[in-house]
């Protein structure tokens, strides 16, 4: 009975025990070299001009065009509800005159450019997910590889640099509607006018709390973009590889963007302290 005992323990406690843990870290691993590998692959061909801009144009409409609506009730949401939730702390410590400024810097800093850029990873980077990882088991992928064709110059670099533009803009788009949004709650709730509004807004903001927030949209774009592409680009298993293709693309492009945000927080301070 003791050595059956002691054998169980062992088995427990060996290796294999541990080996699905282990092989979560190792294929986390394995997807992190994988990316940067199809990163780099996309700087070479940044540095190999012509570029494929009809391509470019069409995907800017597929990617940002059609995400304007979405974009437009998300940052006025945005800018409601964290005016309705401020307002009754501000009433307390009797500072309501700062809550224009307040919500400014809240969704120029943070807010807008990280919560679109997460949602937009859920519609944008699963259909770029999806539509590759279509063409992958169609074989149309391969097809463009046999015409001598570059399938990454044209299907992936395009994507990348749409998402690269479109981001920063609709990140400005949800700023500008987020105000909007806060000024109507404070029109509703206190009566501000949209003039003391703006000047209060203007008056409080710097250049420095406006800057960095849109400036990381453009690395949260290309981390959308690879994402999406690479995993619809090495799509495998048909179509049931399409639809993990699209959930993987969402999910990892949505966890990189909040790992990425508090690296850019980091940086943002100490260029500019506040």
């Amino acid at each position: 009975m003791a050595e059956n005992e002691l054998s169980s323990e062992a088995v427990q406690a060996s290796p294999e025990a541990e080996s699905p843990m282990v092989a979560r870290w190792a294929s986390s691993l394995v997807l992190l070299g994988g990316l940067w590998m199809f990163a780099m692959q996309f700087v070479r061909t940044l540095a190999r001009p012509p570029y494929e801009f009809k391509e470019i144009v069409r995907q800017l409409n597929a990617i940002g065009y059609r995400s304007l609506s979405l974009v437009i009730v998300v940052g006025i949401v945005i800018g409601a509800v964290l005016t309705m939730q401020s307002r009754p702390t501000m009433i307390k410590f009797g500072a309501q005159a700062y809550i224009p400024v307040m919500v400014a810097i809240s969704v120029m800093r943070e807010l807008s450019p990280v919560l679109i850029s997460v949602i937009l990873a859920g519609r944008v980077g699963a259909g770029i997910g999806a539509e590759l990882g279509s063409m992958r088991a169609s074989e149309q992928i391969d097809a463009m590889d046999v015409a001598a064709l570059d399938p990454y110059k044209y299907l992936v670099f395009t994507r990348v640099v749409a998402c690269m533009i479109a981001l920063p803009v609709l990140t400005i788009l949800a700023d500008f509607v987020a105000l909007i949004g806060s000024w109507i709650v404070e029109k509703l709730d206190a009566g501000i006018s949209i003039s003391y509004f703006i000047h209060s807004v203007v008056d409080g903001v710097e250049f420095s709390d406006y800057l960095p927030g849109v400036a990381k949209t453009i690395f949260f774009g290309f981390t959308i973009g690879i994402v999406g592409c690479f995993e619809g680009y090495n799509s495998k298993g048909g179509t049931e590889g399409v639809g993990r293709s699209a959930t993987d693309a969402a999910v990892t492009s949505s966890l990189l963007i909040i790992l990425l945000d508090v690296l850019f927080v980091k940086v943002t301070l100490m260029l500019w302290p506040t």
